[in-house]
């Protein structure tokens, strides 16, 4: 008998998979209908649509539509609602929620405190509000989830955040502190986003100079509208633990028309060094930084076994989730589960975690996972080769 293992998974597979995120922005990831209400709650009078599924189109069609602004816009609606505690702390158990019921097991989720001020709080008081609402997202995961592959019942699901600092303004060095009072408090590192041109990651060298001295941990958006630069002075520079995107590297990898591959040195180092790409195919055909899943770097950069990990960016912007992205790639490239292990492990790997709780996760939750879904061939050969005799009955015998 020829071996009828699968090549590729099915939706249900890939949602129930156990998936790894690193880059996911907060205020690019609410429900539309958490928008409608916290507007209403907090008196904002400027939404575009208050139907929510009218909204939520509006939403993706804006993030769809080529024009700069109009995409800015879409942030501005979000983080005007998300400027008391109450909605910080719904915001992100919701996200923690979503997440879970995607079958995303660990996730790092970040946002810019400084974006979370004009209803009175603190710095501290809008990452206490975060942190907490992402211990309760969790923990209604765990209790009200289904059970899926990897996993005892719930949704379990780990979330750390990322407080990122705005490269156009000057708060870098505050944001910098505030991430290293709270490493042991649910916040496992920093980033620097917000539009690359006209402002390269050097502006903030003090800030990274400090997390160094400190033994933390930050990533850089770099390498997504702008091109190599951006990415060497994020690595060189700067010393970035990863790269926010990364997908220009591919302008220093020349392909030949027999399939021969050439790196240059910057590319080189990134393999080499496994630097890790937070790469979010939806989003960057949506920038323009790729012009379809078939033809995005990502596909390349995987044979080429650079350490690429699969992320959603915005979520309701790109109207995605985590398995929708990898149902894209598996369209696009053939990608079997294997490949998806592949993608998650990567991720995991480059956590802001300590190294025991990666390794833990992916050899007690990943793995088995991947394992178990694999294994589904099995069971469902051995059923439809052998159906219940003719005539037999329950109690015959």
């Amino acid at each position: 008998m020829q071996n009828p293992k699968p090549g590729v998974p099915t939706r249900e597979q890939i949602r129930r998979a156990p998936k790894v995120l690193l880059h996911d922005h907060l205020d690019g990831g609410l429900r539309p209908g958490t928008v409608v209400d916290l507007a209403r709650e907090t008196g904002y009078d400027a939404l575009p649509e208050t139907d929510p599924d009218k909204l939520g189109t509006w939403f993706r069609e804006a993030a769809d539509s080529g024009s700069l602004e109009r995409y800015l816009e879409t942030f501005a609606h979000t983080c005007a609602v998300m400027q008391t505690r109450d909605a910080l702390f719904r915001v992100a158990a919701e996200c923690a929620e979503d997440l879970a019921a995607d079958g995303v097991v660990y996730a790092e989720v970040r946002y810019a405190p400084e974006q979370h001020l004009e209803g009175g709080l603190t710095l501290e008081e809008v990452v206490e509000a975060v942190n907490a609402g992402f211990r309760e997202g969790e923990r209604r995961a765990r209790e009200g989830g289904t059970f899926r592959a990897g996993g005892s019942g719930g949704n379990r699901i780990r979330v750390g955040a990322l407080l990122t600092a705005m490269r156009h303004a000057a708060r870098s060095q505050e944001i910098a502190q505030l991430a290293n009072a709270y490493r042991d408090s649910g916040v496992v590192g920093f980033d620097i986003a917000g539009a690359e041109a006209g402002y390269p990651p050097t502006r903030h060298l003090d800030a990274f100079e400090y997390l160094k001295r400190e033994n933390n941990h930050f990533t850089i958006h770099a390498g997504e509208a702008f091109g190599l630069p951006s990415i060497w002075q994020a690595l060189q520079w700067c010393g970035a633990d990863r790269l926010g995107h990364g997908v220009r590297i591919i302008d220093d990898i020349e392909a030949g028309p027999g399939g021969q591959v050439s790196l240059g040195r910057l590319a080189s180092y990134v393999r080499d060094k496994r630097v890790p790409l937070e790469m979010c195919p939806t989003s960057n055909l949506q920038t323009g930084a790729a012009s379809s899943y078939a033809d995005h770097p990502i596909g390349l950069l995987r044979r080429l076994y650079f350490r690429v990990t699969v992320n959603t960016d915005n979520r309701l912007m790109s109207g995605t989730s985590l398995s929708l992205e990898f149902e894209h790639l598996v369209e696009a490239f053939g990608y079997t589960l294997d490949d998806m292990q592949w993608f998650t492990v990567n991720a995991m790997k480059s956590a802001f975690i300590p190294f025991d709780e990666r390794l833990a996760m992916i050899n007690e939750v990943i793995k088995p996972g991947y394992a178990e879904l694999k294994a589904e061939w099995l069971f469902d050969q051995t059923t439809a080769e052998r159906p219940l005799a003719s005539g037999s009955a329950v109690g015959e015998g």
